[in-house]
């Protein structure tokens, strides 16, 4: 235990840093230039949030990729639509690649307005997801009807 009064001191001894850890305000990063002219280190809070969404994008794609392989492989044959388990899982495994794809890319092009200082660009992630997975939707319907049909 320190007594009162006392500070730690991280790094070269006898250098005091100013500012606080990781989560304060003031961010010792803010000179250097990371890469063009003009680009400064973001405050780190928002390089590990925008981190963080890449990684919850991540996980929405491998479970597309999942769901995918589960219904083409485990679901069993829908009754006179035998390609009905492949018109299905095929547009969910594909879903899941393009995703990843795409939030990499929103990572970089958010990473990019951070350290520019720009506006956050706008994500085309939901609209991509709202479209596909509507039209498995629909089309999860339609597969259903035919093989219900007598």
């Amino acid at each position: 235990m320190l007594p009162r009064g006392a500070s730690v001191t991280i790094g070269a001894p006898g250098k005091r840093r100013r500012g606080g850890g990781a989560t304060s305000s003031h961010d010792e990063h803010q000179e250097s230039q990371p890469g063009e002219r003009g680009e400064k280190e973001p405050d780190i809070r928002f390089t590990l949030a925008n981190e963080r969404t890449f990684l919850a994008w991540n996980r929405t794609a491998l479970a597309l990729v999942v769901a995918g392989l589960g219904i083409v492989q485990l679901l069993p044959p829908f009754p006179r639509v035998p390609w009905g388990r492949h018109v299905l899982g095929v547009p969910l495994i594909a879903l899941g690649a393009v995703v990843s794809v795409t939030a990499y890319l929103e990572w970089r092009r958010t990473q990019t307005a951070l350290r520019r200082r720009e506006p956050m660009p706008q994500s085309v992630l939901p609209r991509i997801l709202v479209g596909t997975i509507t039209g498995v939707a629909a089309l999860s319907a339609v597969v259903l009807l035919v093989s219900a049909v007598r």
